[in-house]
C-alpha cells in the first residue's frame, strides 16, 4: 500500500526497529509541519494509508474530500483532530489504539524534569551564568510540599510516585472511580476542587482532552492557587480555560508555571506570552518524544496497518465504517 506519515519532525521513523513492519509498502515520509489544504491534498493524493504523530496536523472534511484513494488513517490515542464523521461518510477506517493502562514513562520523566527545573530555576540560572552573571535568586525544594496530581491515570500516578520518592504529600483531584485508585494506592485525595487549587503546591495536570476535560481548569481555579505554587501541564493546552493561564501568570496565582503544550501547535512566535515570563519554564510538546516512547507508539500504529492489510482491522473508532470500507474511491 502506499502509506505518507506526516510531520516526522527529526526523520526518526525510518530509524526505529519497529519501522520494519513496513517492509514492502511504498512509505513516503513528510518532515515538515504543513496544515494548507492545498498542499496536503497535492502531497496525499495517491495515499491510501495516512500516518499521524498524535495532533499534529488536522484532517478535516475539506482535505479528506479529495484523497480519493485514502483507505485507513492510523495513529495512537485521542483524535480530535480527525473528523470521524466525514471519515465515515468517505470509507475511511480510523484505526488509534487508546493504550488503556500503558503509563507513558516519558511524558512523566519530563513532568518531573519540569517541575525540578522550575522549582529550582534551573533554566534561568543556567542562562544567568552563561552571561556572566553568579546566582540570580533563591529556589525551593520539593521535600514536604504537597504534589497536587489533577487526573490520577496511568501518567499521573507515576507522576505522584515520583512525588513520594522526593518525600512530598500527595494530593489527588479526579474523577470518582480514579480517586478510588488513588485511595487504594495510598494517596490522600483532596475534599473538593476549590480545596485542591487552594492548598498544593504544585499542581500536575494529566488527563486526556475530551469533551468533558476541555477547560476544566478555569479562570476561578487558577485565581485559588497560592502565589508561590507551581501550575505544571504536559498534558494538553485546552484542559486550561483560553488565555486563562496567561491572565493568571500575570496576577500572581500561580506565581509560576511549566509548560509542554500550547493553545496552537507548533509555536514559531518568539513573542508568544509564555515564552516571555521569567517565572515560566517553556518546552516544545516533547513530553513524549523520546526514542524509546515512538519504539512503543509507532509499534501499536504499525500494527494497525498490517491488521488492516490482512483484512482485519484492529482498533477502529468508526466501526460503521467497516461494512463498506472501500478499496479505491477513485
Amino acid at each position: 500500500m502506499k502509506i505518507s506519515i506526516l510531520d516526522d519532525y527529526h526523520d526518526t521513523l525510518r530509524t526505529l526497529a519497529c519501522f520494519d513492519k513496513l517492509t514492502g509498502h511504498d512509505v513516503t515520509i513528510w518532515n515538515d509541519h504543513v496544515q494548507d489544504v492545498d498542499t496536503l491534498a497535492e502531497r496525499l493524493r495517491d495515499a491510501e494509508v495516512l500516518v499521524l504523530i498524535r495532533e499534529r496536523t488536522k484532517i478535516r472534511s475539506a482535505l479528506l474530500d479529495r484523497l480519493p484513494n485514502l483507505r485507513l488513517i492510523s495513529q495512537r490515542s485521542v483524535y480530535p483532530h480527525i473528523d470521524v464523521d466525514a471519515c465515515t461518510r468517505l470509507g475511511v477506517v480510523v484505526s488509534s489504539s487508546q493504550h488503556l493502562g500503558t503509563p507513558s514513562y516519558a511524558t512523566a520523566e519530563l513532568t518531573w524534569g519540569l517541575i525540578l527545573a522550575a522549582m529550582r530555576q534551573i533554566p534561568q540560572q543556567m542562562s544567568a551564568l552563561k552571561a556572566g552573571n553568579w546566582q540570580i535568586g533563591v529556589g525551593s525544594t520539593l521535600r514536604a510540599k504537597t504534589l497536587g496530581i489533577f487526573g490520577y491515570g496511568r501518567i499521573g500516578s507515576v507522576v505522584a510516585g515520583y512525588g513520594r520518592a522526593f518525600g512530598m504529600s500527595i494530593s489527588v483531584w479526579a474523577r470518582e472511580a480514579s480517586l478510588a485508585k488513588a485511595r487504594a494506592d495510598g494517596h490522600a485525595t483532596a475534599p473538593s476542587k476549590a480545596a485542591f487549587f487552594e492548598q498544593c503546591d504544585i499542581i500536575s495536570l494529566h488527563m486526556r482532552l475530551v469533551d468533558a476535560t476541555r477547560g476544566i481548569v478555569t479562570a476561578a481555579d487558577l485565581a485559588r492557587m497560592k502565589p508561590t505554587a507551581l501550575m505544571v501541564n504536559t498534558s494538553r493546552a485546552p484542559l486550561i480555560e483560553p488565555g486563562a493561564l496567561v491572565s493568571a501568570l500575570r496576577a500572581g496565582r500561580p506565581g509560576m508555571a511549566a509548560i509542554d503544550v500550547y493553545e496552537d501547535e507548533p509555536v514559531r512566535d518568539t513573542g508568544h506570552p509564555l515564552l516571555n515570563m521569567a517565572q515560566v519554564v517553556c518546552t516544545p510538546h516533547i513530553g513524549y518524544v523520546s526514542r524509546e516512547e515512538y519504539e512503543v507508539q509507532f509499534t501499536d500504529i504499525f500494527d494497525q496497518i498490517t491488521a488492516y492489510a490482512a483484512g482485519t482491522p484492529i482498533n477502529v473508532v468508526n466501526p460503521d465504517v467497516l461494512p463498506s470500507a472501500r478499496t479505491n474511491r477513485a
